[in-house]
């Protein structure tokens, strides 16, 4: 395994962020085809400032949303990994997995790749319980990759951090528990 990378899969290394990754990572951030199912696109000074919160909640919890390369050519695609949510609802906090890739690396594989080492290092190196992840209803491709992941629905919420009036407002909230894991994992 390379030394630079937290653990990797079959194509993709992933690793704790470096200076280098702000200006692809804020490029990806102003895409509004990237950003399409979030309130905004984010300029320069907000994507490093997400940087900086995903820095400080590794310091915090020990692991976070990993900057992701692929390793043959170790270019930034962007990042795949845990992010503890903490808004007001039922089921927060809770550690949630989640995905942002730069629109060029769609329909590879990658999300879901990504996504399934991560459960697994979740799950087997973190000793993570229950897994979750959300997303405004309307973005298809992220629930299929919670579908093919193993995730499972669990109900539908309103956002309480996304304006009241928004088509994103609506969520899909999904979850996927240790024992479910492992025992689909042998199946």
């Amino acid at each position: 395994m390379n030394k630079k990378y937290e653990f990797e899969s079959d194509r993709l290394g992933f690793r704790l962020w470096c200076d280098e990754d702000k200006v692809p990572f804020a490029r990806m951030n102003a895409d509004s085809k990237v950003m399409q199912y979030f309130p905004n696109i984010q300029n320069k000074e907000e994507s490093d400032k997400f940087i900086e919160r995903i820095m400080d909640h590794f310091k915090e919890h020990g692991y976070g949303l990993w900057a992701v390369e692929i390793k043959e050519t170790q270019e930034f695609i962007g990042f795949i990994g845990f992010y503890t949510a903490t808004f007001e609802s039922e089921f927060t906090p809770c550690v949630e997995i989640g995905w942002r890739l730069d629109h060029r690396f769609w329909n590879k594989g990658y999300a879901t790749e990504g996504a399934i080492n991560c459960l697994d290092y979740g799950f087997s190196i973190l000793g993570l319980n229950d897994i979750y992840s959300f997303t405004s209803r309307i973005n298809r491709p992220s629930i299929n990759v919670m579908k093919k992941i193993g995730l499972i629905e669990q109900s539908t919420f309103l956002h309480p951090n996304i304006s009241k009036d928004s088509p994103l407002r609506p969520h899909v909230l999904y979850k996927i528990d240790k024992n479910t894991y492992v025992k689909n994992a042998k199946d």
